[in-house]
């Protein structure tokens, strides 16, 4: 297919790509939104994995994975799955770059909903027996399953894992009080291995991969589903999901990024299909943007 120049008769009218296209959302936008995640081998083991070691009450489970992945998205689809237990008290951290441990335990205490907002206790050791009075309580009071998912958790400073620690020795006779999930990339694992009496806290341990050929190819199709896609022809021929694969290693994220500059470039250039070319054309433009020895 020739690439002529680009079209401004329809991408200047103000309306979204996608709708041109048949669709009725955006369907490969790189935010976290769990309806558009498309749920592989892999990412269906960790959901049900980390599902079953949080409502068995198992202490600390980590899910590592490369820049790009889904963890992010994954660790949403974990939390809608497991909001609708009502003895599930489930608590996010999305960016744990705490200084001290004063400030990490203070943060932990307004996220659990044991203070007023604003307040915050002075010293580390009033920190630490007001979370495990709570945490104490909870259990056995009201027998909820206080839950902790941390993302980004390779920005753990070495004394925030030293609190974890400290936190998860906190047990009934029965289970641990608080459970932990860290969504973290691969950089974490040597420092927790470091952290003393840390590693073998550790009840469940996931690794995500990227996708092969026909995953990426089923997380196209699912997504342009997902879109509420109304068209009889498909919107890539199978040469350029291929290609699609091959340019982005199977990285759901990398994936996403460049399938929607596929859709807007069929905008663009008042096209109907992205084929292979248009993808091998694509990937040229970002090598050039890319510095060499830059990872994506």
């Amino acid at each position: 297919m020739a690439l002529s120049s680009p079209s401004v008769n329809k991408a200047g009218d103000g309306v979204s790509y996608y709708r041109l296209l048949g669709l009725k959302k955006e369907p490969f936008s790189t935010s976290p939104d769990p309806s558009f995640f498309y749920e592989a081998p892999g990412h269906q083991s960790a959901l049900y994995r980390l599902g079953v070691a949080v409502r068995l009450r198992r202490g600390l489970s980590l899910l590592v994975g490369d820049v790009g992945t889904g963890k992010t998205t994954l660790s949403r689809r974990l939390y809608q799955i497991l909001s609708p237990y009502p003895s599930i008290s489930l608590h996010v951290i999305l960016n744990p770059a705490y200084s001290t441990e004063l400030e990490f335990l203070n943060a932990l205490i307004e996220s659990f909903h044991m203070a007023e907002s604003g307040t915050s206790l002075p010293t580390t050791s009033q920190c630490l027996r007001r979370i495990e009075t709570e945490l104490f309580r909870r259990a056995t009071e009201r027998n909820l399953t206080t839950t902790l998912f941390i993302d980004e958790a390779q920005k753990l400073s070495d004394a925030s894992l030293e609190i974890l620690r400290i936190l998860l020795n906190y047990e009934t006779h029965e289970h641990k009080l608080l459970q932990v999930v860290l969504f973290s990339q691969e950089e974490l694992l040597p420092r927790i291995q470091n952290t003393r009496n840390l590693w073998d806290r550790i009840g469940t341990r996931h690794r995500l991969a990227p996708l092969d050929q026909e995953q990426t190819r089923a997380m196209i199709c699912f997504r342009i589903q997902a879109a509420g896609c109304c068209r009889r022809r498909p919107l890539f021929t199978e040469d350029a999901v291929d290609e699609i694969h091959r340019q982005t290693q199977g990285y759901p994220r990398r994936i996403s990024m460049m399938a929607h500059d596929a859709l807007e470039h069929l905008v663009m250039y008042d096209c109907d299909q992205v084929d292979l070319e248009i993808i091998s054309k694509l990937a040229g433009r970002q090598a050039v943007a890319i510095p060499a020895g830059v990872a994506a």
